[in-house]
């Protein structure tokens, strides 16, 4: 009986603790229930709080993004106006157009007509207007550039009067270039060249180029001239040994600063040839040196300071007088250099001359065999004038021929004959030709018997005319 009872208290103990065990995991499972359930909504509220967070500082994630794409929409624009200022093609007709020379045949372009300044389209439209108004002997008048001594007949010329203005209005030229000869004192000069401008704008409408070499040092009609008291500029080469380009913007601002006073509106400089030969004796003190990137930077400069004071700047001499064998003042001279090699050098600051729109360029008598083929003169050479300054490099303003009583010239080609093949090959002003009045004739002569078009004369005088009605 005894032992009944002890195993009756042993199940019910094994009963109680099995209850109690039950309960006790019910409790735990419970609570670890109302814990994960704590935790997840804890963990939720720090999502929330996360979310609202980064949707608040999302303004500030996109801003220099757009910054980006504003920088790139303004490289975009910057690449548009590149583009639009591209140069044109050559013209089949050998006239390469240059910027603002109105074509209809060309395609409509809009965008870059709309950037074009209003002043530019003004100039362009008097332009036009006053060379439906001229006569073809008007036309092509205003392509010489010669002395007063060729303008009158007179043997030397230092004052401006009668035979000026009548010979003006039998020949209206384009520009009137001075030598020492010219120049004898402030007042002469000043009174001689307010004169013939003044008779020029009353026969033509228009003004005239008044200009004179004035480069400094070795080259200078009035600073070595003792009629003038005026600033001494040392030779380029110095000024370019000493490798700081705001002496050739003071240079060109003295010069710029007694030209404009006298009357001139022109001067043929700066030298920018690149002393490539060492033997070179034509340009050695002419030049601003041997490198390229120097020679142009102080060329830019000695124009920008001529600038300062109206003065009309012209690069010379392209394709560039450093690198020659011999004297084109008296005879035959060139360069054995290609194309690819004259570009690496000699061609840079006659590119960057046509980049910022120098109004001159003026072209030499050098030969460059190894680029067209033979021996003839780059100021004869189509390929060189038009194909390559024109068309190549886009060079848009004015190019003039340097002087044709050059050696280069009289001992290889009639003079006549010269003049008319540096039109054909895309001159816009012939320099100093031998006898002008017989330069003249033949350039007539050859328009009336088909071998210039008016059109290519057109093209000349249009440049002309859009840079003096700017002056």
């Amino acid at each position: 009986m005894k032992g009944k009872r002890r195993r009756n208290k042993i199940w019910f103990l094994k009963v109680w603790l099995g209850c109690l065990t039950v309960t006790v995991l019910l409790v735990a499972g419970s609570w670890t229930a109302y814990l994960l359930r704590g935790k997840m909504a804890q963990e939720a509220q720090v999502a929330v709080a996360d979310e609202e967070d980064a949707q608040e500082s999302a303004p500030d994630m996109e801003l220099p993004e757009k910054e980006r794409q504003d920088a790139a929409g303004a490289e975009d624009a910057d690449a548009g106006a590149a583009d639009a200022k591209a140069p044109d093609a050559e013209d089949p007709d050998g006239e390469a157009p240059d910027a603002g020379d109105p074509d209809p045949d060309s395609p409509d372009t809009g965008a870059a007509d709309a950037e074009r300044p209003a002043a530019e389209d003004a100039l362009s439209g008097q332009a036009e207007e006053k060379l439906s108004a001229m006569t073809i002997e008007q036309k092509v008048a205003q392509m010489f550039f010669i002395t007063p001594e060729a303008l009158t007949g007179y043997e030397k010329v230092t004052a401006a009067g009668e035979a000026t203005a009548k010979a003006l209005e039998q020949y209206p030229v384009g520009g009137l270039v001075y030598l020492a000869q010219n120049l004898q004192n402030p007042q002469q000069t000043m009174e001689m060249l307010r004169n013939v401008q003044t008779y020029a704008k009353e026969t033509e409408g228009l003004p005239l180029f008044l200009s004179i070499d004035e480069e400094g040092g070795t080259v200078a009609r009035i600073g070595n001239n003792e009629g003038f008291s005026v600033a001494k500029i040392p030779d380029m080469a110095q000024i370019g040994a000493a490798k700081d380009a705001s002496l050739a913007y003071q240079a060109g601002e003295t010069i710029g600063g007694y030209m404009s006073e006298y009357g001139f509106n022109l001067d043929f400089a700066p030298d920018a040839d690149v002393l490539t030969n060492p033997q070179n004796q034509v340009v050695k003190k002419r030049s601003f040196g041997s490198d390229a990137q120097l020679v142009t930077e102080m060329s830019l400069q000695f124009a920008k300071g001529l600038q300062e004071h109206q003065i009309l700047a012209c690069f010379k001499h392209f394709p560039g007088h450093g690198a020659t064998q011999g004297d084109t003042h008296e005879g035959f001279a060139y360069t054995d250099k290609t194309l690819e090699e004259l570009y690496e050098q000699e061609l840079v600051p006659f590119q960057a001359a046509a980049r910022e729109q120098i109004p001159f360029v003026m072209i030499s008598h050098i030969s460059v065999p190894n680029v067209i083929g033979d021996n003839t003169p780059t100021s004869l050479s189509h390929r060189m004038v038009t194909d390559i300054l024109r068309g190549e490099m886009g060079y848009a303003g004015i190019i003039i021929t340097d002087a044709m009583g050059m050696g280069a010239i009289t001992e290889n080609y009639g003079a006549d004959e010269a003049v008319v093949q540096a039109v054909q090959a895309g001159a816009d002003m012939i320099l100093m030709p031998q006898d002008f009045r017989s330069a003249y004739r033949s350039v007539l002569d050859a328009v009336s018997a088909g071998e210039i078009s008016e059109r290519r004369i057109n093209a000349s005088v249009r440049r002309i005319l859009r840079v003096k009605l700017g002056l």
